[in-house]
């Protein structure tokens, strides 16, 4: 008889959460793939402004991240220790927080747009289709957190299927309503913009229906709880900070694409958009670690937390290659998809080349990311994500001093990001899970 801890129902456990969330997790770049392709197609000043509008989201939206993180292990060590309402619970708080702060940042957002557009030194006619964009796109913010705080909850449940079915009707929707906003209505990239934004607040409404029936199911209240909601807070403090860290690295990346010219910066944006989706499928096994480690510490399993570990960085570095193989293959043309211009399509596929070689390593990088959110470690990330820019933004300076444009400048650029960056990631990570100190964080 297998028990349950063995390796073959291990790995089903894995692909049972991992499979549904690699579909959802997809879905959010494809959002971005979608309005790239479309909004390629109008030109490359407007492909170059959605580079810069999708930087400042991105960073606005991958601050808050802390919600799902934070989120998800919360859940799922209640959900181990068998107290079902209250990790509902945890989860709704979880969701008006999430609420209340993208309220606030959509208004913020909405007034910054223009001094947060210049921040990149564009061409007057790439900033106004940036600034087009992201006016636009600040009102689906509350939307996006919303949907960030509500799948935490559910894969703390270990339920990862509903949130691929929602991601799926989301994208659906986006892609409908940009081609009916873009080249029916005419709206340019301003219909991308709404399109999305609609498709975002779809989202929330299916996942409120679905959360109301599970809150009924377990007793738990849908009104907010202040407790609960300064938890949350609370304890997604690390978190964020250790978001802050990314999103530097993300944002000087794009600064030094677009001191070296606009047609890099395009060429940028499609190694980005891909390097993106590529990440996202990674992290589905991540969030498999995540919600499992959360549950076997809830539950008092240490021997299973070793398990999980063992068995997801394996699985990181096949996944891994998996994902390289495909982009590698792929890579001559991703840019004629993008933009339908065979020298856009030249001038990418050499930096496309690096992320592929560079997967291996970003698999095992984000397995050991989810583990160490699921033990609630993010006071560790907070600090590995400082060390982290150590070696990476003289990289960045580099590049710049010896001003390399063209291919060279893109390889280069990938090079930095995809190996300097990530190699001082797996050096951080790896060396904190050498013991068992990162089991014993509390709570």
């Amino acid at each position: 008889m297998t028990s349950p801890s063995s390796s073959p129902t291990l790995n089903r456990e894995i692909l049972l959460l991992a499979v549904p969330a690699l579909g959802a997790l997809v879905a959010e770049p494809l959002f971005l793939i979608i309005d790239g392709v479309m909004i390629g197609h109008l030109g490359t000043v407007s492909l170059a402004g959605l580079g810069i509008a999708s930087a400042v989201l991105q960073t606005i939206v991958g601050l808050m991240v802390f919600l799902a993180y934070s989120t998800t292990p919360a859940v799922a060590r209640r959900f181990g220790a068998g107290r079902h309402g209250d990790a509902v619970s945890v989860g709704i708080d979880g969701m008006w927080l999430a609420l209340a702060l993208g309220a606030v940042l959509a208004i913020v957002g909405s007034l910054a747009t223009p001094a947060l557009v210049a921040m990149f030194g564009a061409t007057d006619a790439v900033a106004a289709e940036a600034h087009t964009y992201l006016s636009i796109s600040m009102w689906g913010l509350p939307a996006m957190l919303i949907v960030f705080a509500a799948t935490g909850l559910l894969r703390g449940m270990q339920n990862t299927v509903t949130p691929l079915w929602i991601a799926g009707l989301g994208f659906a929707a986006n892609a409908g309503l940009n081609w009916i906003f873009i080249y029916g209505f005419g709206w340019g990239i301003a219909g991308s913009a709404f399109g999305t934004v609609m498709a975002q607040w779809g989202m929330v409404a299916a996942y409120v229906i679905v959360i109301r029936r599970l809150a009924l199911r377990h007793g738990a209240s849908m009104k907010a709880q202040r407790s609960g909601i300064r938890g949350t807070a609370r304890s997604g403090g690390w978190l964020f900070l250790r978001t802050v860290s990314l999103r530097v690295a993300l944002l000087a990346t794009v600064a030094v694409a677009t001191g070296i010219g606009t047609t890099e910066l395009a060429g940028w944006q499609i190694a980005f958009t891909i390097s993106s989706t590529a990440a996202f499928a990674l992290d589905a096994l991540a969030i498999a670690a995540q919600a499992l480690i959360g549950k076997s510490l809830g539950s008092g399993d240490l021997a299973q937390v070793h398990r999980v570990l063992r068995r997801t960085v394996a699985w990181g570095v096949w996944f891994g290659v998996i994902v390289g193989a495909i982009v590698a293959a792929l890579s001559p043309v991703m840019g004629i998809i993008f933009t339908g211009d065979a020298e856009i399509a030249a001038l990418v596929q050499p930096a496309l080349l690096v992320l592929a070689v560079a997967q291996p390593v970003a698999g095992v990088v984000f397995v050991l990311d989810g583990v160490l959110m699921g033990a609630n470690d993010a006071r560790y990330l907070a600090l590995a994500g400082l060390l982290n820019l150590v070696p990476f933004l003289p990289a960045l300076w580099i590049i710049t001093a010896t001003d390399v444009g063209g291919t060279a400048g893109l390889v280069w650029l990938a090079v930095a990001f995809f190996g300097v960056y990530m190699l001082a990631r797996l050096a951080t990570l790896g060396w904190r899970v050498r013991t068992d100190a990162w089991t014993r964080v509390p709570a």
